[in-house]
């Protein structure tokens, strides 16, 4: 059978999208998809059910580059559809058949996120770009953390192994100055503040209980996991480049609301309390006494000379 260039690639195709062959980029991903189901999956034996979150707006001629990279064990992927006027329910549908769209009730992505984190029904949530900055590749790393006993895993594009070809100076320096902040203001170590690839267990939603519409709810999804006691685990990730169109994000506008909701979660009303929450559960923690050891007797020894250090195995 004869795919078209067309298909595979529609940018470098230079037609617009709802002259795609819509047909043909259903064999496309059927093919994939195929290839990827006879993949063992990356963890043995049984694990959660994962849904992975993609917003979208307009977004047609890059989701060829995202849904048929996300692995074939995820057990279901929900588009959110933010009124696009292009093919993108079309394409996506034609790309993934079993794909769940969820048409966004209001503006801004924050919205999306939550309209989609409402629609799923795995234990874990991972939140995909549809543009293709964010790896669908990646998609085992974090739920790998997930596993092994982490509650929010959370993107990174500085940490070690991390990197970004997207990202501008100013933009990497706005980051790096509410990073700072974050540091000063909440405590944790964070490398990346204004990141939006994220996975959680979907049973802390009541407790990040988001309600920002735009960008700045990656800011508040990643301040309110580490405020409100999740154990949060950094995970290495590339940011690649937008396939196709413009960035809605704006950085000025958008870094003043990143702002806002900084001093908001540390100076507001809920900010102040889940503080005091924080500080009481430290000071429970100092105070517990330690297990009791076994009582020795005068005539015995005080140090046992072949026991381990009690620091053995953990780094300073």
């Amino acid at each position: 059978m004869e795919i078209t260039d067309q298909a595979i690639d529609p940018v470098d195709s230079g037609t617009d999208v709802h002259m795609l062959e819509i047909e043909t980029l259903a064999i496309v991903a059927s093919a994939e998809t195929g290839l990827t189901a006879r993949r063992p999956a990356p963890f043995g034996g049984e694990f959660p059910a994962v849904s992975v979150v993609v917003p979208a707006l307009n977004e047609a001629r890059n989701l060829p580059y995202v849904l048929p990279l996300i692995p074939a064990w995820v057990s279901e992927v929900i588009l959110v559809d933010g009124s696009s006027t292009d093919d993108t329910v079309a394409v996506a549908r034609a790309l993934l058949p079993t794909i769940k769209i969820v048409t966004q009730p209001g503006l801004g992505k924050g919205d999306a996120l939550r309209s989609g984190f409402s629609a799923a029904t795995g234990e874990i949530i991972v939140m995909l770009d549809a543009d293709g900055s964010t790896l669908p590749t990646e998609i085992p790393a974090f739920v790998g953390v997930l596993l092994a006993g982490a509650d929010f895993a959370k993107g990174s594009r500085f940490s070690q192994g991390a990197g970004s070809e997207d990202i501008s100076f100013w933009r990497w320096l706005g980051n790096r100055y509410f990073v700072v902040m974050a540091r000063l203001l909440f405590g944790g170590r964070y490398t990346d503040l204004c990141y939006g690839y994220n996975a959680f267990w979907r049973r802390h939603l009541p407790v990040l209980a988001l309600d920002a519409d735009g960008f700045e709810v990656e800011t508040m999804m990643n301040l309110r996991a580490l405020q409100r006691g999740l154990k949060v685990v950094e995970v290495s990730s590339f940011e690649a480049c937008r396939r196709y169109g413009t960035s809605r994000l704006r950085a000025v506008p958008d870094g003043l609301r990143v702002l806002r909701i900084v001093l908001h979660e540390r100076l507001g009303r809920d900010g102040r309390s889940w503080e005091k929450r924080r500080v009481r559960r430290e000071r429970v923690l100092q105070r517990t006494p330690a297990a009791p050891g076994p009582v020795m007797g005068a005539s015995e020894t005080a140090v046992d000379e072949t026991a381990e250090p009690q620091n053995a195995g953990v780094v300073v």
